[in-house]
Formats: structure tokens, sequence, C-alpha cells
């Protein structure tokens, strides 16, 4: 990274290369995104994959579980404040002191992204996953709301196990 940089106070050296996971799981995702709409042409479907998955096609407009898809507000406020929250999770990842929670919010980050440029891409988040159990549906979502989940989970994880020296 730039020279200048590496000496920002607030900046950890070496944290530029949490941008890579971020890109890895932004490219991830939409490339996943990108072959299920082609596939499904946007419309709805449900292919079974194992007898556990089936590959679905959903578009969510609004928050998790599909909360204020119905608003009446457009893709426009939710994605100020997923483009907003991924600003904070880069400031906070670039001033993290330990690998575990500078990876939870590099997965956040890039899940936050995803999502947000769905909305700006087809004013909805297309989800694709359809895990299923015992007639049971858990809800529909894709890689983006993986790598969120897999990195709140690590936030936590670093929160409650790791001691400051």
């Amino acid at each position: 990274m730039p020279e200048t940089l590496s000496h920002v106070p607030f900046i950890r050296p070496g944290a530029w290369r949490w941008f890579g996971l971020v890109a890895l799981c932004l490219v991830l995702d939409q490339v996943s995104k990108a072959w299920v709409v082609a596939f499904s042409g946007g419309l709805p479907m449900s292919v079974e994959v194992l007898p556990f998955l089936n590959l679905v096609m959903a578009w969510n407009r609004g928050v998790s579980f599909g909360l204020l898809g119905d608003s009446g507000l457009g893709p426009w406020p939710l994605l100020a404040m997923a483009v907003l929250l991924a600003g904070v999770l880069c400031a906070w990842m670039l001033r993290a002191s330990h690998w575990l929670l500078a990876c939870a919010l590099a997965l956040m980050t890039g899940g936050a992204l995803g999502n947000a440029i769905d909305r700006v891409r087809w004013g909805a988040v297309a989800d694709f996953l359809d895990f299923h159990v015992l007639g049971w549906h858990f809800w529909a979502f894709n890689l983006a709301d993986t790598w969120i989940s897999v990195g709140a989970a690590l936030l936590v994880a670093d929160s409650l196990f790791r001691r400051e020296s």
C-alpha cells in the first residue's frame, strides 16, 4: 500500500490486506447471483439440488427476512444504510487489533456491499439458497447473507474469547 498511508496513526500496519477478503466475498457473491438470475431468467423457480437444499429465485425488497419490504420506500434508504454500514465496518477493520476481528469485519463488509450492489442493479436483493428439513424451510438467502452471518458469529466469538494483553 502507499507508504504515506502506512504511518496514519489509526490504521494498523497491514490492515489494507483485509480489503482482499472484502473483494473476494463481493466477487463470489455477485458471480453466484448473476448465474442464478441468468439461469432462472429472474423468475421464481425452485430446483432440488440435494434432499435438504433447493436452488430458488426469490427477490427480497426488504432487509433481513423481508422486513420493511412493503414499506413503499423503495431500495434507496436501504442502500444508503448498507453503504453507511460498510463504511463504518471498513473504518473499524482498518483499526482492528486482532486478525479474527478484522476477518469478521471484512466478511460483513463484503456481504453488505454485495447486497447493496443488488439494490442498485435490480432494486432488490437476489436470494437463491433454500435449506429445508422435514418440510420446514429456512428463509431463502445468498452468499452475501452468509458472509454477514459468519462475520457476525466471528465478531461475537472474538468479543467472548479473545483477551487483550
